[in-house]
């Protein structure tokens, strides 16, 4: 079939503001859309900037807008955007964009150096103040499953990048951020939980989700994350009682 991907195009150190390019190509219904960006690439438009790595939905590292909705460039068929005819042209393009909400360092690619910030404030690693046992700290299945979807993230940004609170205050920590303080919080094994519930207790913190659910929407990984963040702030009410 034909299809047109209409791709943003941006480089600032030679345009002086974004565009959309129009590229037709031969494509295949199962083709991902990852595929035919490497196809554009590779035999087109070598000056086309994209990320990609592991192309297997794990890495997260191509998370884009595809037809104004944050997707995995290597998770997404061409069918499962409607192209399913392999004899039919069609006029309607496929649109790519970068992830909004960020600066756009060339093309698809942009600038993660906030969204790593507030993910670091969370602290997102295990703290412990009591000696280490023998061997290795355990939990129970119970325990594990408290933080198993969680768990789960791959921090592709789909979903801090899909959230309204996050374009409309830059202070604002973002779900993934709070998602990856959920994963701690309640993990047993964590001896900080105090100290992590003071860093997202604030109006830029957990009480800036107003459960819009666009986050949600937006994991490739299918995680609650409006829950999660429920349950933050139900444990932050918990405390002052």
């Amino acid at each position: 079939m034909k299809v047109t991907f209409r791709i943003f195009r941006f480089n600032p150190e030679t345009d002086e503001k974004p565009y959309y390019k129009d590229y037709e190509v031969n494509a295949d219904p199962k083709d991902r859309v990852v595929d035919v960006l490497h196809y554009i690439k590779n035999e087109i438009d070598g000056t086309l900037t994209f990320r990609r790595s592991c192309l297997h939905g794990i890495c997260g590292s191509d998370g884009m807008r595809i037809n104004g909705k944050n997707m995995l460039a290597c998770s997404i068929l061409l069918q499962d955007l409607g192209y399913t005819d392999r004899d039919k042209t069609y006029k309607k393009p496929i649109v790519v964009e970068p992830l909004p909400g960020m600066p756009i360092i060339k093309d698809l690619v942009t600038d993660f150096t906030d969204f790593w910030k507030k993910y670091e404030a969370v602290k997102p690693y295990l703290i412990t103040k009591t000696p280490p046992p023998e061997r290795e700290r355990l939990q129970s299945p119970e325990d594990v499953e408290l933080i198993m979807e969680a768990s789960k993230c791959i921090l592709c940004a789909c979903c801090t990048t899909s959230c309204p609170s996050t374009w409309s205050n830059d202070n604002y920590l973002g779900p993934a951020a709070l998602l990856k303080a959920y994963r701690f919080i309640f993990d047993s094994r964590d001896e900080a939980t105090d100290e992590r519930l003071d860093i997202i207790d604030t109006p830029d913190g957990v009480w800036r989700c107003h459960t819009i659910f666009h986050c949600v929407q937006a994991c490739p990984k299918e995680i609650n994350i409006t829950w999660h963040i429920s349950q933050l702030k139900k444990k932050l009410v918990e405390r002052e009682i």
